[in-house]
């Protein structure tokens, strides 16, 4: 088992090394007829690609698109989507004194372990390069959910924590995160962030971040109880991003706090229609979603790859000093936002095809 598949009946399965020729996905289980090209999945990889702004990685990607199958006249032809991204800015030379050192945070040591062998140029497939194309992918599950639930559907991240640093839900607004460089709908917070992440980029090195994932205009219904809830896809799809150790949905951890009066979410008619007085549950219900806004919080730890000296060890087992040289994130969490929104889309294009392939055949 390779694993290297994500979804069931909307799938993808993904290929490529950090500094190979290039990375790319087969796209399986996409209804026919829908309208795409490239030019509607570049503006998605554009959030993403690296080298935008000094709080990302300075390696120059253009991150442009192929499609090489399953598109014809401008329409999908219900057939697997080939996509490939040819990777053009590789420095593998920055990456020669760890070919037999293990970097500390990293999967040098457990790839070799499992495979006894490891493409060490920049981290080779545990490479965060890999995302591009969760994101090539899941602009198509983006595209497609917009014509099968209309106006009201959106999913939309941000970065709500950097390092210690939280913003203020006062401030709240999911369309300033277009306006800063931190993907922060906290404008004031925002500002704040460009002076801490300068400080800890100097110092060499890094800071963690949570992001939080929403998805709006879902209906009632999508999940497969027991063991394929919404929640239980979610939670798997975020922590298959990398550098991911948290995931948590709805109010989440602070429901163990909570007394039980208030942490289940009551409920009233409202337009003919069952509503929520709050959204403790973030928007499921026994795995199976309620009608209400998806909340899912991502916990992503600071950036492994940082300049300060660290202790690790090497293949012959002796003790090393390594100093990670290359181009990195000081903060991988803010190009994380457009891969959590295409891993959340992606599950949801597929509970949605799972959920009519059972329920949508037979009148109730």
């Amino acid at each position: 088992m390779s694993d290297n598949s994500f979804g069931k009946l909307f799938n993808f399965t993904s290929f490529g090394e950090s500094h190979g020729p290039g990375i790319g996905c087969v796209v399986d289980g996409v209804p026919p007829n829908l309208t795409l090209s490239e030019a509607d999945i570049q503006p998605y990889l554009d959030r993403r690609k690296p080298g935008q702004n000094r709080f990302v990685t300075q390696r120059k990607e253009d991150d442009i698109v192929e499609i090489l199958s399953g598109v014809f006249e401008g329409k999908t032809t219900g057939t697997p989507i080939g996509l490939l991204i040819r990777n053009k800015d590789q420095r593998s030379k920055d990456y020669g004194d760890i070919a037999t050192q293990f970097r500390p945070g990293h999967a040098d040591y457990t790839y070799q372990a499992k495979y006894g062998i490891r493409d060490y140029r920049g981290g080779g497939r545990s490479s965060a390069r890999e995302t591009a194309v969760r994101v090539a992918a899941g602009a198509i599950a983006d595209i497609f959910l917009k014509q099968a639930l209309g106006a009201d559907f959106r999913v939309k991240g941000g970065v709500v924590q950097i390092g210690p640093h939280k913003i203020d839900r006062g401030n709240l607004d999911w369309d300033e995160c277009d306006n800063n460089p931190f993907f922060c709908p906290d404008a004031t917070a925002a500002v704040a962030w460009e002076t801490y992440l300068d400080d800890v980029r100097k110092a060499g090195s890094s800071a963690g971040a949570i992001l939080e994932i929403v998805a709006d205009g879902i209906p009632a219904g999508l999940g497969q109880p027991v063991y394929g809830k919404l929640d239980t896809e979610i939670a798997a799809a975020m922590m298959s991003i990398n550098a991911v150790k948290g995931v948590e949905i709805g109010t989440g951890f602070d429901l163990a706090s909570m007394d039980g009066s208030h942490a289940g979410d009551q409920m009233h008619m409202e337009d003919g229609s069952p509503a929520f007085d709050s959204n403790h549950a973030g928007g499921i219900l026994g795995g199976i979603s309620s009608g209400a806004q998806i909340v899912a919080r991502v916990a992503i730890k600071p950036t492994s790859s940082i300049l300060t000296p660290r202790k690790s060890v090497d293949k012959d087992g002796k003790d090393v000093e390594i100093t990670t040289k290359g181009r990195h994130d000081p903060c991988v969490g803010i190009r994380g936002v457009p891969v959590a929104e295409a891993m959340m889309t992606l599950v949801l294009a597929d509970m949605l095809m799972r959920h009519h392939a059972q329920c949508a055949i037979l009148p109730r």
